[in-house]
């Protein structure tokens, strides 16, 4: 019996470790992101880390899948068994701290592909936990799968195979795109809410300070606020969550207006997307004047969306020597549209065609 726990442990850690490794290595800018809600304010507040999360990153999910490999064939029981109780204690850590104050609303585990709240990220933590301190307590029982020389080859292949999956994706697209505006979607459909759908409840808190202190108060208190006491804030309270549409936050603002309607009626538009024109990709920059010129004789219009303002937008503009117009959008949503900085998403009447990062710019087909 205790071997037959045991076995199970091995291939079910091996497994989500592997799947979940893959995941976010199929991603890793947008596990990336994540890090990052970690080591900002008002979660860790580390900004130390900050400038190194796309490698740290890069690592973790790395490591994830290398550890799930080794546990599954048997190589060095040991020194992975104690690697994955180190890792999942610190995951389960974070979890839990996410869970508890509320402050990231999902880790993460599983990147796009399926998002858990907090509380259920800890609890699959916990489950795991559970299942490697039943590896820990039976070491003598994980056998190699294999020979020494066909253990070493397949440990080292892990490694090699996940580097250059790594590289790719970075230096590309992800493999699979599991966020919302993957090829095919039409982004008006995307933001539609379903009729009967069900809305969120909220509360609204008003804050006032009485002699000194503030304090909050519901809407069926404010008729015994004290007197003499001053208004500070107010701030909504989601008592639950109603439907959220797959695309939300999308817009095409300029000069105070939204566009959106108009370019997603479009049917040859071009929307070069980059979040944050101060970190955007220098390579990236000097060949979008030349697709702008191409796809503008080929009838497509041309524009840019960003984040950034407008004294940004001119200065990149004069830089680079770019002739369309840049419209604002949340930088979160232009992180989910795609992660290159810049990156090129193809639409036609709002349906997403191509999406290319900038180093495939010559790989459109217009």
């Amino acid at each position: 019996m205790k071997n037959l726990i045991t076995q199970f442990s091995r291939l079910f850690v091996s497994i989500l470790f592997i799947i979940s490794g893959l995941i976010k290595l199929n991603d890793p800018i947008g596990f990336s992101y994540k890090l990052a809600e970690y080591f900002s304010e008002p979660v860790f507040n580390l900004p130390v880390f900050l400038p190194f999360v796309s490698v740290i990153a890069l690592f973790l999910v790395i490591l994830e899948v290398v550890l799930g490999v080794i546990l599954l064939i048997g190589y060095r029981s040991k020194f992975t068994i104690w690697s994955l109780l180190i890792l999942v204690l610190m995951f389960s850590f974070l979890t839990f701290y996410s869970a508890y104050f509320d402050v990231v609303k999902d880790c993460g585990c599983f990147g796009d592909a399926l998002h858990l709240t907090p509380w259920q990220s800890f609890t699959k933590d916990i489950i795991l936990l559970f299942f490697i301190l039943v590896l820990l307590f039976n070491q003598n029982r994980i056998k190699p799968l294999f020979l020494n020389t066909t253990q070493h080859i397949l440990a080292f292949s892990s490694i090699a195979m996940c580097t250059f999956m790594g590289y790719w994706v970075l230096n590309h697209l992800p493999l699979i795109d599991f966020r919302p505006f993957k090829i095919g979607t039409n982004i008006q459909k995307g933001m539609e809410i379903p009729e009967g759908a069900p809305k969120s409840v909220v509360e609204m808190i008003f804050i006032y300070t009485v002699n000194g202190v503030d304090k909050e108060f519901r809407e069926k208190d404010l008729m015994s606020i004290p007197a003499g006491a001053t208004f500070v804030d107010r701030k909504d309270k989601v008592i639950t969550e109603g439907y959220v549409p797959p695309i939300h936050d999308f817009a095409m603002e300029k000069d105070g207006s939204d566009y959106k309607d108009e370019f997603l009626k479009e049917s040859k538009l071009i929307v070069v997307v980059t979040y944050d024109l101060e970190k955007a990709d220098t390579k990236g920059m000097i060949k979008l004047e030349k697709l702008n010129q191409d796809a503008q004789i080929k009838g497509y219009k041309v524009i840019g969306m960003t984040a950034s303002s407008p004294e940004e937008i001119t200065k990149v503009k004069k830089l680079f020597g770019l002739t369309f117009d840049f419209y604002f959008c949340d930088a979160t949503t232009l992180k989910t549209i795609e992660r290159a900085n810049p990156s090129i998403v193809v639409l036609e009447k709002g349906t997403i065609q191509q999406k290319v990062h900038y180093n495939d710019i010559e790989k459109l087909k217009l």
